[in-house]
């Protein structure tokens, strides 16, 4: 029972400094990112077993995470509420055209990241042309282009 509470405490611990660290997707991570990853994945599994160092302490560990993973998705599949808590939700770092300062400070999102995805998505190079950008729950940027029309823009 002791490893099940332990896990229990280290899926809160972990999830919590994963929510408060920001979204991010695994193809945005940088060589330290991943290396930090690494890093946490190290010191909590002395935390998840202790000094039970046997096939079945790590059977129990493992099947006591999934089992919490999937008891929290069918939560956040019946209530609303708890899954935005749990997983965020999208953020308007563009509306209509017009730059959000303090959403992005909050997300710890710079006009870079939005062009780099505009780029990648659309061949926008500049902020002016876009009419919408979403930070999604899972990191990525959405970008919504402005339509022009014979010399003249109009919004979606």
């Amino acid at each position: 029972m002791e490893i099940v509470l332990r896990c229990v405490a280290i899926y809160a611990v972990v999830w919590a400094v994963f929510r408060i660290s920001g979204k991010r997707t695994l193809r945005d991570l940088t060589t330290f990112d991943f290396v930090l990853l690494l890093i946490i994945s190290e010191c909590t599994q002395q935390g998840l077993v202790g000094q039970n160092y046997s096939i079945t302490g790590a059977t129990i560990a493992v099947a006591t995470l999934v089992t919490v993973d999937i008891l929290l998705s069918l939560v956040k599949r019946k209530f609303e509420k708890v899954e935005k808590v749990l997983d965020n939700v999208p953020v308007l770092l563009i509306e209509k055209g017009r730059l959000h300062r303090e959403r992005l400070r909050k997300e710890r999102v710079d006009e870079s990241d939005i062009l780099v995805s505009a780029r990648q998505t659309h061949g926008i190079s500049r902020i002016d042309a876009i009419e919408y950008a979403i930070l999604e729950t899972s990191g990525s940027i959405s970008i919504i282009p402005k339509v022009y029309h014979q010399g003249r823009v109009e919004s979606n």
